[in-house]
């Protein structure tokens, strides 16, 4: 079984995913990470800025004009934009295991809540008439489809008791389990590219065709083998958490890519793609200033090799990770912006002068691209918040 350092590991990592040296395009980039974080809506935009030279209107283009790049709730109940090429394969497979969660869930919820006694048949006839509505009258967004069809104005409590509670309408958890299911999409979004208001838009319209769906093992299958491309070597343990699957569905998808073992540095056994076992050279020196929930940084389950010791100040307790700053494929920090828009570094260990130049050069350039455009997220990391609060 071949050894693959933490340090060939870091030298994938930089190549592969466009930090060591730039790709072309925006749907590039989603090719080349398997696919984008979406839950905040700017993380796109940063996530392709750092590995191409493009602009906010080229990542709009790619998402709202061409279509090439596609948001879709999938893996974990996230949004991620994908290569729109992929999206059979995670309709089949990723985001159908969502859209089944989704919609027991809601009918449990609709018997519990006294909305009707057959929860069933009740979210079946509305998944219909908000598909119709969308066919006759859209793209719509969620509040316009509550406001048509005032039966998905009732109220729903979630987590109650808890930190987590939230009231939201019924509308939300209609169009949540239609847009897993890969019937409708996020069209147009109404909003700015911090915010996401899309307009649901059924899923033909949008792409000009209906590209149908893979069976489950297929779709499973062409995941792990873009995930091994992305991210290989990784473990099963990394694979399970990612695809959010059951072990068995990453066991067949492994087989089915004839995935080869590999020995990892702390001992694990790890996998790549059988056309990818050959040594990877050496990459110069990189530094990258990623976003929230960037694909690099949330690509394992098993952080160590770029995280290091500093899990518990760069991540939450849900294992989230904020806005981040990388060396040689490490992640040395985080990074703010000052109220003016300044793009700030916040070192998480001492720095070597190469490495603090190179990212606060980075930052420089960030601060330019976003042209006083402040991103405020709410994965912001522990050490960054100490900071921020300190006035520092």
């Amino acid at each position: 079984m071949r050894l693959v350092t933490d340090d060939e590991r870091r030298a994938r990592l930089g190549r592969r995913h466009g930090l060591a040296a730039p790709l072309r395009d925006v749907a590039d980039v989603a090719r080349a990470l398997t696919c984008l974080h979406a839950t905040e809506p700017a993380s796109v935009h940063l996530a392709a800025r750092a590995r191409a030279d493009v602009t906010l209107a080229d990542v709009d283009a790619a998402l709202y004009d061409d279509r090439s790049v596609v948001k879709q709730l999938a893996m974990r109940r996230t949004v991620f934009a994908f290569p729109r090429a992929l999206l059979p394969a995670v309709w089949g497979s990723a985001a159908a295991r969502v859209a089944t969660q989704q919609q027991r869930r809601l009918v449990k919820e609709v018997e519990q809540t006294g909305i009707a006694a057959d929860g069933a048949l009740w979210v079946r006839t509305h998944l219909d008439a908000v598909l119709d509505l969308l066919h006759t009258q859209g793209p719509l967004g969620t509040g316009q489809i509550r406001a048509a069809l005032p039966a998905l104005d009732a109220r729903l409590t979630r987590g109650a008791g808890t930190h987590y509670e939230t009231d939201v309408a019924i509308a939300r958890s209609v169009v949540v389990v239609l847009g897993a299911g890969g019937r409708i999409l996020r069209g147009a979004n109404a909003g700015g590219w911090k915010l996401s208001r899309p307009l649901w838009t059924p899923t033909g319209d949008w792409l000009g065709e209906d590209p149908g769906e893979q069976p489950e093992d297929d779709g499973y299958a062409t995941l792990v083998e873009a995930w091994l491309g992305t991210f290989g070597p990784g473990t099963e343990a990394d694979l399970v958490w990612w695809l959010g699957a059951t072990k068995s569905a990453v066991r067949r998808a492994l087989a089915r890519v004839q995935a080869v073992e590999v020995r990892l540095q702390d001992g694990s056994v790890g996998f790549v793609l059988p056309t990818d076992v050959e040594e990877e050279p050496p990459v110069g020196p990189w530094a990258a200033l990623l976003p929230a929930l960037d694909p690099t940084t949330m690509g394992w389950k098993g952080r160590g090799f770029y995280l290091g010791e500093h899990a518990e100040r760069l991540f939450d307790r849900n294992g989230n990770g904020g806005p981040t700053a990388w060396w040689n494929g490490r992640i040395v920090g985080g990074w703010t912006q000052r109220p003016d828009g300044q793009v700030v570094l916040v070192p998480a260990e001492e720095l070597p002068p190469e490495a603090e130049r190179a990212l606060i050069d980075e930052a420089r350039r960030l601060t330019g691209w976003l042209d006083g455009d402040v991103v405020r997220s709410i994965y912001q990391s522990p050490l960054v918040r100490s900071v921020e609060a300190a006035g520092t």
